[in-house]
């Protein structure tokens, strides 16, 4: 029976005369671990929403200066970019958190000063051979290619490298709540860069076009990965005592290839409606439909802040072995996730029209397809951090099955539905798809982990019933 109300307690939902004030206190103080993941959480947040400002600023500037052909080109290159940046690099940055904490939980520390200092090489090697692949593969494109495409693809397989050694930075930083070198060179520090470049190239009188937006960006990216490297590996050096270092790059990939399968899957929903539209709508329809889903991007932000926050976390809980501690702590999760995620949606599809004016007067005509976007995102946050639950607890093969499934229903909807009603068909597909994805991440982790991941409800019953409850 106590077991019962300190998970209560623990999770949040037991009945509290408190009052908000005192909630607020409490969500700001405490000590610890805790503590600090609210912290981390909150430092990791607010990179995102600065980035997303600079961000939607550098895009709404990318627009009014290039016009809708140009800059849907300009979002098409690009958003193919960040597709293959976000799986290229073998899904690394995604085990480091669980490898690092498994090494220093173990003591390993050659292991552990062979994966943060080498990971990061192999990583860009692979890039850079997938760059020079990916030329190749443009040159015998090009009778098929949009001739205004092939030189900012030319420019993406340049900047490819420099992304990836960014994510893959960012993996590593993570694990040691460096949350500011994590996300900020990569989220914020590379907007600003890229609206500072725009700025001079628009004063300089160069041609306002795909071209010199991809060379603005690869300028970007190469400078602050470089940066970033220079950082963090000598904070690296003064945290890891010096000595031999063992490169067990087949035991990287073993945790990180089913991973990568997972995260390649999500890549793909995440991209495929741009890519969709594309190929059956104008570069136009592709650059308002860009403008409405660069509107919402503030809500999924949230989910981004807090599963870089915490993904390390549930892997030590678990090899900590107390499910009673995992369990409110994913219940806290779910709740940091939901609720900020909510208020967003309602603030930015108040302010929605306004802003989609900013990129230009038609832009305005995407405004009802933000209201199907919203969906989607707010689904997601229902969850939590779910499909990082899954992954730092050794589900990656069932959480792949369920990213494979969303990617199956969203490419299905945008072939079905973008030809008959645009735009807004693609924001149907992939609304459905994440709460194909949602659905299906509360089921598994319900059933194969016995973690209650809905907002509404709690861990605490199913904990019980799987013995779970006292401590094993």
């Amino acid at each position: 029976m106590v077991q019962i109300d300190v998970n209560r307690e623990a999770l949040g939902f037991g009945l509290s005369t408190a009052s908000v004030s005192a909630r607020l206190r409490a969500w700001l103080g405490g000590s610890g671990e805790h503590a600090l993941t609210k912290w981390v959480v909150g430092t990791a947040y607010t990179i995102r929403v600065a980035s997303a400002v600079v961000v939607y600023l550098s895009q709404i500037a990318l627009a009014r200066w290039m016009g809708n052909s140009e800059f849907g080109i300009y979002v098409y290159v690009w958003t193919w970019v960040l597709l293959i940046g976000d799986v290229i690099h073998l899904g690394l940055p995604l085990a480091a958190q669980r490898l690092i904490p498994a090494y220093n939980a173990a003591n390993a520390n050659g292991s552990l000063r062979g994966f943060v200092f080498g990971a990061w090489r192999f990583a860009l090697v692979f890039a850079v051979a997938g760059s020079i692949v990916g030329a190749f593969l443009i040159r015998f494109m090009t009778p098929w290619l949009d001739p205004r495409q092939i030189i900012p693809f030319y420019l993406a397989c340049i900047s490819l490298p420099f992304v990836t050694l960014s994510i893959v930075l960012d993996g590593i930083a993570r694990n040691y709540n460096w949350i500011g070198l994590a996300l900020a060179p990569h989220f914020l520090w590379r907007p600003l860069l890229v609206l500072a470049l725009i700025a001079v190239a628009y004063a300089t009188g160069y041609s306002a076009d795909a071209v010199t937006a991809m060379a603005i960006v690869a300028i970007a990216a190469a400078v602050l990965a470089a940066i970033q490297l220079a950082m963090i590996s000598r904070r690296l050096a003064a945290v890891i005592a010096p000595g031999a270092r063992r490169y067990e790059i087949k035991s990287w990939l073993a945790v990180s290839l089913p991973m990568i399968l997972v995260w390649g899957f999500y890549t793909l929903l995440t991209y495929t409606d741009v890519i969709m539209l594309q190929q059956f709508r104008s570069s136009e329809d592709v650059a308002h439909y860009y403008g409405a889903a660069r509107t919402l991007l503030l809500v999924s932000f949230v989910y981004f802040s807090v599963a870089a926050a915490v993904a390390h976390r549930f892997t030590s809980l678990h090899l900590a072995g107390n499910r009673a501690v995992l369990a409110a702590f994913v219940a806290r999760t779910v709740h940091w996730t939901f609720w900020p995620s909510l208020l967003a949606t309602i603030l930015i599809l108040a302010l929605g029209w306004p802003l989609l004016r900013l990129f230009g007067p038609d832009y305005v005509t995407a405004y009802p397809t933000m209201f199907v976007l919203a969906i989607g995102p707010l689904a997601r946050a229902s969850v939590g951090p779910a499909e990082r639950l899954l992954n730092m607890l050794g589900e990656q093969r069932a959480c792949g099955f369920i990213y494979a499934g969303a990617f199956a229903v969203n490419l299905l909807g945008c072939f079905v539905l973008i030809p008959r009603i645009g735009v807004v068909g693609a924001a149907i597909a992939t609304s459905t798809a994440v709460i194909f994805e949602s659905i299906a991440l509360y089921v598994i982790s319900k059933h194969r982990l016995g973690l209650h991941v809905f907002v509404f409800g709690g861990n605490r019953s199913i904990l019980l019933d799987r013995g779970y409850g006292h401590g094993s």
